[in-house]
């Protein structure tokens, strides 16, 4: 092989390799395919338990942690970031952000310096 093609071949960018065997998931015949949407909604469902809502305050961009635990349980979040410096309040509603996209929820300000997280099956309505 020659050092073009290695280096194209190190960079993705030579062809795929064929193989012999198709590659199996243990216990993937158990499992089916479902969106991601559906998982969280799921794993979010808590039967016979009542809705949470959880204030959380952080002092510094470290408590970024304890808001995506509790986000991940499906618990909706009020994120205070006014005791914060405009620089870490900004990182950590970029974070928030991040972590809403990624879990399909949602992210709104209901206030200066102040928003809300809502997993993905939690209606955000204003009236």
């Amino acid at each position: 092989m020659g050092a073009v093609r290695k280096v194209a071949t190190y960079l993705g960018l030579g062809g795929v390799d064929q193989y012999d065997e198709p590659y199996e998931y243990e216990g993937a015949e158990d499992e089916e395919w479902m969106p991601a949407a559906e998982r969280a909604a799921r794993r979010w469902q808590q039967a016979g338990e009542p809705a949470r809502i959880v204030m959380v305050q952080p002092r510094e961009y470290n408590d970024a942690p304890t808001i995506g635990k509790h986000f991940r349980e499906g618990q909706t979040v009020i994120m205070d970031v006014t005791g914060m410096s405009m620089t870490e309040a900004t990182r950590m509603v970029d974070f928030a952000a991040g972590l809403a996209y990624g879990c399909e929820g949602k992210i709104e300000r209901i206030a200066e310096k102040v928003f809300l997280l809502a997993p993905a099956d939690v209606e955000i309505s204003a009236v």
